[in-house]
């Protein structure tokens, strides 16, 4: 019987261990495996909807292209470029007393082009004197003035740089833009072997149905320097009227009086309704022998004279520079006259590359300072 009841008492202890692993009640560590599950699951399930309104990754992204576009092409533009866009015409409804209101010259090629559109001024519109602005510094050797050979364009060919008489750029001018002074209408001319586009070939344009109004300038025409016909002119050099082989052509420089001829009586050139020619032309070689169009500036003289073609003095390319005066009041003729006269020659200048051009090999880098010259107008303004 003994045996019999220990052999129970241990079936009734195997029995309880048994439904105490399938009946399992809950304890510490249970409790805190099933709170690690669910603190693991609810970041799963409801992080997509409880975050994602405050972070809004979209939002976000949005955002910073929306503002970085907007300022950085700002900034740039304001501070060194100039619109890159050459189609976007910056004039477009602007009337002519709102453009002169605040009048500054153009500063690049681009600008240029959009004001002839318009009739509007490239250069400067300062009053122009009958006599030349001369520099303070004329490079000279052995006595003659130095003309400067050095030609400094843009890589387009649009631009013409202005260099003084040390050859440092001091103005600009672009190809197919408008000009009354005389520096810049020279510059002009000896760089592009044309007028601006303010002139007209005519001499009688009416400044009232011209789109240049006060800046329209006229004549182009051919002067032929025929010292038999017109004995008090000075021969220029290799022109055709005396036998040489170059063609020269003239055209008028508008200044704001005749102080020095009595035959032409001291008037503002263009008045906006009216054009008094004046006596200031500037005189210049356009074909060579062979009829072509001369290219080489080298090959190109230049001259002014603002005594109706009694003197002259050649353009040395650069910002003032102006040669000696030669012809018929500065050999003590009497002014156009055919019986007292007595034209002094040309008087020979020195041919010099006087700019540094390793230091013109980055014409985007340069910084052109605009030069605006101080006129004398020693009381001939009407």
């Amino acid at each position: 019987m003994k045996s019999f009841a220990k052999l129970a008492a241990a079936l009734l202890l195997i029995c309880a261990l048994l439904c105490s692993c399938t009946a399992p009640q809950p304890g510490p560590e249970q409790g805190t495996t099933l709170g690690t599950e669910q603190t693991i699951q609810t970041p799963t399930t409801e992080a997509p909807v409880t975050d994602a309104p405050t972070q809004t990754p979209t939002e976000g992204t949005t955002q910073a292209p929306t503002e970085a576009p907007t300022e950085a092409p700002t900034t740039e533009e304001e501070s060194t470029e100039p619109p890159v866009d050459p189609n976007v015409d910056p004039y477009e409804n602007m009337s002519a007393d709102e453009f002169y209101s605040n009048y500054e010259p153009a500063d690049d090629y681009w600008d240029s082009y959009w004001r002839t559109q318009h009739g509007f001024m490239s250069g400067s519109i300062e009053p122009q004197d009958q006599k030349p602005t001369i520099a303070d510094y004329q490079p000279m050797e052995d006595g003659k003035y130095v003309r400067n050979t050095y030609a400094y364009f843009s890589d387009d060919g649009n631009t013409y740089y202005i260099v003084d008489g040390y050859g440092e750029v001091v103005n600009q001018v672009f190809k197919g833009g408008a000009y009354v002074s005389l520096e810049e209408v020279a510059a002009y001319v000896f760089a592009f072997g044309d007028i601006p586009v303010n002139y007209s070939s005519s001499k009688r344009t009416d400044p009232d149905e011209s789109i240049w109004g006060e800046y329209l300038r006229v004549n182009h025409t051919k002067f032929s320097g025929s010292t038999s016909k017109y004995p008090y002119e000075p021969e220029l050099p290799d022109i055709s009227g005396c036998g040489g082989s170059l063609t020269y052509y003239e055209i008028d420089i508008g200044t704001t009086g005749t102080d020095c001829d009595p035959s032409y009586r001291p008037a503002i050139y263009n008045n906006g309704s009216n054009i008094t020619r004046g006596a200031a032309r500037i005189v210049y070689a356009r074909f060579d022998a062979n009829g072509d169009k001369i290219i080489d500036i080298n090959e190109r003289y230049l001259f002014y004279t603002y005594n109706h073609y009694n003197d002259f003095q050649e353009y040395l390319n650069y910002q003032g520079g102006w040669g000696e005066m030669f012809g018929n009041v500065t050999g003590g003729g009497t002014i156009s006259s055919k019986t007292d006269y007595n034209p002094t020659p040309y008087v020979p200048v020195v041919r010099r590359d006087f700019v540094n051009a390793s230091t013109l090999q980055a014409p985007a880098q340069i910084v052109v300072v605009y030069y605006a010259p101080k006129f004398a107008f020693d009381g001939a303004v009407a």
